[in-house]
């Protein structure tokens, strides 16, 4: 433990402090590092992809590989524009245990062996210099970067300074070999020695078995959660019936058609409006497709709408207890949440009290109809969700857990 402090201080690898690039869990990792700060912990945090963005809650160091970054981005967006990746496949056909998405393509290869190649030493000589100079540093958190492409690193990073060595992987368990990982995203545990790191960390209860069979030697569980500062309920007319935001129907179609499409089209003559933000949803029936102004704006549309829709996406849901954003940030705002069934969805909220779950297209009708004629029991859902969000869920109940797992290795 440093001197200064009885809270450690961390040294963060974060995959991305830009806001305006395509990684969804980048807000969730702002609000995670502004709950280090909020309770005392000092953090020093360095991005793998983009600049080194500094702001009131961390001190940022930049990325040693950002022109080689850029380049990448920038060459990988051309090739698909120029030859766009293959649909994604139906949840119906593809559930948490399908085999087979963990074999790895050429491009995927080269990438791989790339990065290991010219950016892991650029890496390593980077931390390197960070802890020389920041010596104090009792932890290193690698988040959510591509695992496989700084293989090494960690284990050299151990060996000169003799500091435990975490890894938060937030997108178990869609990102294992056994899946095949979002197409935006990485295949990054082919080619990766997870036996270099001292623990995994991970967004999913059931997820932390399948990290020990992959070679972790330790496992531990931290949900993502909302910071109800940032997600603060608004008093606006609420001029939409139902809303979802989202990006991608990959392992969610079914439940999209079921959760909006249908509805959608059975409650028009009924004068209910749809609404989403978000974009490659598939057919969304007379939903509207409202603008992407700001991520703020997500706020105010949710708070405008009676209804708000949780449409979880197959990998985490059919895994037990895989947490991801969205429940946690409609609860902080107070909505009255109508989720798909999501497996462990009890551990954070409790169904028909605090959140609405319908097993349907049928159902999700039915109960649509009964809460919009409802209002005082629609909106003691979104009340109750919100109690419990503050007492259990925020992102300073996430900072201290994460501290709680640092100090297992200290």
């Amino acid at each position: 433990m440093n001197a200064h402090s009885c809270l450690p201080k961390l040294l963060i690898v974060v995959s991305s402090l830009d806001l305006t690039q395509p990684f969804s869990a980048t807000p969730a990792w702002w609000q995670l590092l502004k709950g280090l700060y909020e309770i005392g912990t000092d953090v020093i945090v360095t991005p793998y992809q983009g600049a080194g963005i500094e702001s009131l809650w961390w001190r940022a160091e930049s990325n040693p590989a950002y022109w080689q970054g850029e380049v990448f981005r920038l060459g990988r967006a051309l090739l698909r524009r120029l030859r766009p990746p293959a649909p994604p496949p139906d949840p119906s056909q593809q559930s948490a245990n399908a085999q087979g998405g963990g074999r790895e393509g050429l491009a995927d290869r080269l990438t791989r062996q790339v990065a290991q190649t010219l950016i892991a030493p650029l890496w390593e000589r980077h931390l390197d210099s960070i802890l020389r100079r920041h010596s104090d540093t009792d932890a290193v958190i690698f988040l959510t970067v591509p695992l496989n492409h700084l293989r090494g690193v960690a284990a050299e990073i151990r060996r000169k300074h003799n500091k435990p060595i975490l890894y938060y992987d937030g997108d178990v368990p869609a990102s294992l070999p056994n899946l095949r990982g979002f197409a935006s995203g990485f295949r990054m545990y082919q080619g990766a020695d997870l036996d270099e790191y001292d623990g995994f960390i991970s967004n999913s209860l059931g997820g932390l078995d399948m990290l020990r069979s992959l070679g972790a030697r330790r496992a531990h569980v931290l949900y993502y959660g909302a910071d109800p500062d940032v997600f603060n309920p608004l008093d606006v007319e609420q001029d939409i019936d139902a809303f979802f935001y989202g990006h991608g129907q990959e392992y969610r179609a079914e439940w999209i058609r079921a959760m909006i499409t249908e509805p959608s089209l059975a409650l028009e003559r009924e004068g209910r409006r749809f609404a989403v933000r978000g974009t490659y949803l598939g057919g969304l029936g007379r939903a509207e497709l409202l603008p992407y102004l700001s991520f703020s704006k997500l706020r105010i549309y949710a708070c405008r709408s009676k209804l708000n829709l949780c449409i979880t996406r197959g990998a985490h849901a059919s895994v037990y207890g895989s947490s991801s954003s969205r429940p946690f940030e409609l609860a902080a705002l107070g909505c009255c949440i109508v989720s798909n069934p999501y497996a462990g969805l009890e551990l954070w909220f409790e169904p028909d009290r605090e959140i609405i779950v319908v097993h349907s297209a049928e159902e999700a009708l039915e109960r649509y109809r009964h809460l919009l004629a409802h209002d005082a029991e629609r909106q003691a859902v979104g009340q109750a969700a919100r109690r419990r969000l503050l007492a259990e869920h925020t992102y300073r109940h996430r900072a201290r857990q994460l501290l709680d797992i640092v100090r297992e290795y200290l």
